[in-house]
């Protein structure tokens, strides 16, 4: 019989984020959604399944660029999945790292017209990886 305890407390281990504090939960939330986006972001630099990714580069930074613009897109697609593997590992780092990615991001995207709605929607991004860097100071590990 005390092999079935063993089992069950194990599962109640799994699962005790469902039934944490609303603040606990919201850390979890963010926590993987701020691995998953900037890994996913990332990796499409490479495939642009999503999107084409190169055009939301400003055209004064792939000016001011010394490699042609896809190669940029594609280191930026490598600094947003280290970004997100920082933010597996050590979150309270990490989210840091993409709350200021998210920033020169916002100011890409206000530099040229044609993209305010994705900059204000990477703006609330933001506020999610702010967050997420203050929670991370009461529940990271």
């Amino acid at each position: 019989m005390a092999g079935h305890t063993e089992a069950l407390s194990g599962l109640a281990g799994q699962v005790d984020w469902v039934a944490a504090p609303p603040a606990r939960q919201a850390y979890h939330i963010l926590h993987f959604a701020f691995v998953a986006a900037p890994v996913i972001a990332g990796l499409d630099k490479f495939f642009h399944l999503l999107v084409d990714w190169d055009r939301y580069l400003a055209p004064w930074i792939a000016n001011l660029s010394p490699i042609p613009a896809h190669s940029l897109m594609l280191i930026v697609g490598i600094i947003e999945i280290a970004a997100g593997l920082i933010v597996a590992v050590r979150p309270r780092i990490g989210a840091w790292i993409v709350f200021a990615w998210l920033c020169g991001i916002i100011i890409n995207l206000l530099t040229f017209p044609g993209f305010y709605d994705i900059a204000l929607r990477d703006f609330g991004l933001s506020l999610g990886a702010l967050a997420l860097a203050r929670l991370s100071s009461d529940f990271a590990a």
